[in-house]
């Protein structure tokens, strides 16, 4: 429901939502995340960019609890993450992860319904939500459609109208974690669900963290890039900062011709 985060609009000073201090991962005896330090703003799209293999993801889990931290802490709107009771934490924070498995022949509204679980609603507010959200991703015409028979770009704009449906009643600003969002969409609906998230940063003051493998994207629609390579921070800042020819070759190992789109000053790669 958009218009509850209308008091955290962007004419407020940003608050650092998430502090992330000297995080490290291991899987097995594997270091993926080394000596990781990040605070996370809201009314800001942040994007983790790297490499196959570079921890975006693994970063992005240890948001939501997904893997076990090595060493280093993670707070959440200053408190330490697993001190948090789960359902609270629910209505503030929430992953789009990059596969959601589901066979269990919900209808769509059924599945976006399944955000509604930490809220205070009565049946009613709850379908309104609902659908306001089936709206936001242009799904409303399937809502009655049997989950299981949509395609997999579908399927992911369903899990993300699911997922804003949760952080709808968010106290403070909402925490929305994706995981390559676009990675089973079309064209048009990769930028629709990437403007989306901009709009929800930018007019409605979450703080966005997404994985992106596309720069251009991340360049059109991210404020902030993080660049991580074999499991460490390497460039922080602006894209026109951080997508340079010489981070790319260093981290992508590829030359790329740089343009500035003039309107934006942010760089367009080829």
């Amino acid at each position: 429901m958009m218009t509850k985060q209308d008091p955290f609009a962007t004419n407020v000073a940003q608050e650092t939502v998430l502090q992330v201090n000297q995080l490290s991962v291991r899987i097995g005896h594997k270091p993926v995340l080394t000596d990781i330090n990040l605070e996370i703003q809201a009314g800001q799209v942040t994007a983790l960019l790297g490499p196959n293999g570079a921890g975006k993801s693994t970063l992005l889990k240890s948001f939501s609890q997904d893997v076990e931290i090595d060493s280093g802490n993670i707070n959440v709107y200053d408190q330490a993450i697993d001190s948090w009771d789960r359902q609270k934490l629910a209505k503030s924070l929430a992953v789009l992860p990059q596969h959601a498995s589901l066979t269990f022949p919900f209808k769509v509204h059924e599945v976006v319904a399944m955000g509604l679980y930490p809220l205070s609603l009565n049946q009613q507010q709850g379908k309104v939500l609902v659908d306001e959200q089936l709206e936001q991703v242009a799904l409303i015409h399937l809502k009655e459609r049997s989950y299981p028979t949509l395609s997999g770009g579908e399927k992911q704009r369903v899990q993300l109208a699911r997922v804003l449906t949760q952080l709808a009643q968010s106290e403070r600003p909402p925490i929305l974690l994706l995981d390559e969002p676009t990675s089973a969409l079309d064209l048009a609906q990769q930028h629709r669900v990437l403007g989306l998230a901009k709009t929800l940063a930018h007019e409605h003051n979450y703080a966005v963290i997404v994985v992106l493998h596309d720069l251009n994207q991340a360049s059109r629609y991210a404020d902030r890039l993080v660049v991580l390579e074999n499991g460490c921070i390497v460039s922080d800042g602006a894209p026109s900062e951080t997508l340079t020819p010489e981070i790319i070759k260093q981290v992508w190992h590829y030359d790329p011709i740089v343009v500035m789109e003039p309107s934006k000053q942010t760089p367009l790669l080829f």
